[in-house]
């Protein structure tokens, strides 16, 4: 299924910054904000855009570090690794949150858009998809191998819509505990679902890391687009 693809400008307070939009061949469907990893929106953020949006949703991936340069994009290399930790701790993600709010904004104003908002998210976009979701900007979320969510459950009880989140079983940055630990915390809510695994590492759904697992991939793309089909 053909899909449109650009880059589109959102104006904030700040300035002005990119945001990759990827539009199904049906030219309507239901939103999705796209959060990055600490690489940017790279060529796997953008080829993640356009596989939802052949799926039949209008796609919208903000670039969350272009207060520290433009389009930053970044490979799985160790000077990629480096720079892309430098940016994470460099990012507020108060503003990053600001950011993500623009995009569901623009998204909202899209003639394309039919139906509600999602927001999908992995690794550092993970933490900030869940946080979306506490903040109530989205109908629905999703984060994948989400880092530091366990160390934000005191928002939890905020987190009103439903909540999908996978996780690798052999995830050496979120641990299994971890994982144990959020979701007991979210043991008697309905509406959330948490997804692990087996024998997944972290980054277990990019196909340029060596951490790729094809069957947990397929898996987890096929869980989230029930979940999304269920809840959006």
């Amino acid at each position: 299924m053909s899909v449109t693809s650009q880059w589109i400008e959102i104006s904030s307070p700040e300035g002005t910054f990119g945001a990759y939009l990827a539009i199904p061949h049906t030219r309507k469907g239901p939103g999705i904000v796209l959060i990055q990893e600490i690489f940017g929106v790279n060529e796997h953020i953008r080829s993640v855009a356009e596989q939802y949006a052949a799926d039949g949703y209008l796609v919208l991936a903000p670039d969350l570090f272009w207060r520290h340069g433009h389009r930053i994009e970044l490979g799985y290399d160790e000077a990629g690794w480096k720079r892309a930790v430098e940016l994470m701790i460099a990012t507020d993600t108060a503003k990053a949150q600001a950011d993500i709010k623009l995009a569901i904004d623009t998204l909202k104003t899209h003639t394309g858009l039919d139906g509600r908002i999602a927001s999908i998210g992995f690794c550092f976009g993970g933490m900030l998809s869940y946080n979306t979701a506490a903040n109530g900007f989205v109908d629905v979320a999703i984060a994948y191998y989400g880092g530091g969510i366990q160390n934000q459950l005191d928002r939890a009880g905020e987190i009103k819509v439903p909540l999908l989140m996978h996780f690798g079983e052999q995830d050496s940055h979120i641990p299994i505990d971890a994982v144990k630990q959020i979701a007991e915390r979210f043991e008697f809510n309905d509406d959330v679902d948490i997804e692990v695994y087996p024998g997944a590492e972290h980054g277990f759904n990019c196909s340029h890391r060596d951490s790729y697992n094809q069957r947990a991939a397929v898996e987890a793309h096929g869980n989230t687009l029930l979940f999304l089909s269920q809840n959006l």
